[in-house]
């Protein structure tokens, strides 16, 4: 979503990290080019204003000029604003209250809300460990009950048996009771949306909101639709009252000044964002995090917490010891490709890696393709588990026959043993060498020769 917010803004502090000395007219003429590069991004005039303002006002002190490294002092105060633009801190979903606790989903027609609901009921199971009722409460779209059903399923979150020709709030009401009689921790509502705010659609959400006592109010807005996310926020917030907002699709190609102008607008924190279309395409909002992906430092907390959250402790364990003892087979090379998939593929990873923005078109060149994870996936699937274990028993026919039953060629067939072979030889080698005959062999590459 950041990324052309991160190309403009790379540019500009590039050029100051190679100035030795910075004037207060050197700082003035870079930020006027934030300034333009945060409008181009969406961002709302007001929260440029007040941005570019509290920047100044630090970064033109001697303090800074007279420094070591003036541009590097720049881009640290940038990054502090950008974090208190953001929210400072984040903030999760506040459960700290009597069970069941009542969470209402809000929002437009086709902004992902009952999607997100689906997605945050499947984190509060498996992070928070708590039990969850999901209700839906739109009796107008046609299959919306079903769908939240059908999710329900797919998540193992229990959802409220389907009545027909009951209004909202009875239904609202209904969940709560079925909520406190069996034990939920969590009753999350999803309210129907409409494409457009109205009246009665608000005086609907503030008679749920009445009877159900929420203390979550999280509004889902698409980060697609830039500015009018915005507005909608404020007139949401205005009129029923918002705790918190989900925003989706920021995988997107959005501009991004949505997020940037949402807090500081509304005076209400994002708390999550939909990263994607899978079930488990949720990430918490770290407002410091943001910051350094936007300014190209990165993100490798989440990268590690995603790593986490997605292998295997069991099977990593496995194949760890298969390595010390210098065992690799193509079951085991399959594996790290599916781990590398859930992780979000190789874009994935890297975009969370410091740095990678300035090299973003060398990698464009050498055409990273996440197609190439699949079609690997694919040629190893093909093959009998015999040739798994064993490569030698490939000749040329075999081969053939894995490229036809995967859709590929003899050519990608042969590039991916070659692959496999320079893991298999790094194995061997550190089975040889052994952890401490690794480290002395890397200790020795650092030492200075000749002496």
């Amino acid at each position: 979503m950041f990324d052309g917010l991160t190309g403009r803004l790379g540019d500009i502090f590039d050029r100051l990290r190679r100035r030795g000395a910075l004037s207060e007219e050197d700082v003035g003429a870079a930020l006027r080019e934030v300034r333009v590069a945060l409008l181009e991004a969406d961002v709302a005039l007001p929260v440029v204003k007040s941005f570019i303002n509290g920047v100044k006002e630090k970064a033109v002190g001697q303090e800074v000029l007279r420094s070591i490294t003036p541009g590097q002092m720049v881009i640290k105060i940038v990054h502090d604003h950008l974090v208190e633009m953001l929210g400072a801190e984040s903030e999760g979903i506040n459960l700290n209250a009597e069970a069941p606790v009542p969470v209402l989903m809000l929002g437009l027609q086709g902004s992902g809300k009952t999607t997100s609901t689906a997605k945050i009921a499947r984190l509060l199971k498996t992070r928070e460990k708590k039990k969850v009722l999901m209700a839906s409460l739109d009796t107008r779209r046609p299959a919306a009950q079903e769908q939240l059903r059908i999710l329900g399923e797919q998540v193992d979150v229990a959802t409220l048996p389907i009545v027909a020709g009951e209004d909202p709030v009875t239904i609202a009401q209904r969940a709560m009771r079925v909520g406190r009689l069996e034990g939920y921790d969590v009753v999350l509502l999803d309210t129907a949306g409409r494409l457009a705010i109205d009246e009665e659609l608000m005086d609907e959400v503030v008679r749920i909101r009445d009877v159900t006592h929420p203390v979550e109010s999280l509004l889902v807005v698409d980060a697609m639709t830039g500015q009018d996310a915005v507005t909608v926020a404020t007139n949401f917030n205005d009129k029923v009252g918002v705790t918190g907002i989900v925003m989706t699709r920021i995988d997107g190609d959005a501009r991004g000044g949505a997020a940037l102008s949402m807090r500081q607008i509304t005076g209400r924190p994002i708390k999550l964002l939909g990263t994607g279309e899978k079930i488990d395409a949720l990430e918490a909002f770290h407002p410091d995090r943001i910051a350094g992906r936007i300014l190209g430092m990165g993100d490798v907390l989440s990268l590690v917490e995603k790593a986490a959250e997605t292998i295997d402790r069991e099977e990593a364990e496995k194949l760890a010891a298969k390595m010390e003892k210098g065992n690799f087979d193509l079951d085991d090379m399959l594996s790290q490709l599916r781990q590398i998939r859930k992780m979000g593929g190789m874009s994935g990873m890297l975009s969370m890696l410091p740095g990678v923005g300035k090299i973003k078109d060398q990698l464009s060149k050498a055409n990273v393709d996440e197609r190439m994870l699949k079609r690997q996936e694919a040629i190893i699937t093909s093959m009998t588990q015999k040739e798994r274990r064993d490569i030698k028993i490939l000749n040329a026919s075999r081969r053939r026959r894995i490229a036809l039953g995967s859709g590929t060629t003899v050519a990608d067939v042969n590039r991916l043993l070659k692959q496999y072979q320079d893991m298999a030889d790094m194995m061997r080698k550190f089975k040889k060498l052994g952890k401490k005959g690794l480290m002395r062999q890397g200790l020795s590459a650092l030492m200075p020769k000749g002496r």
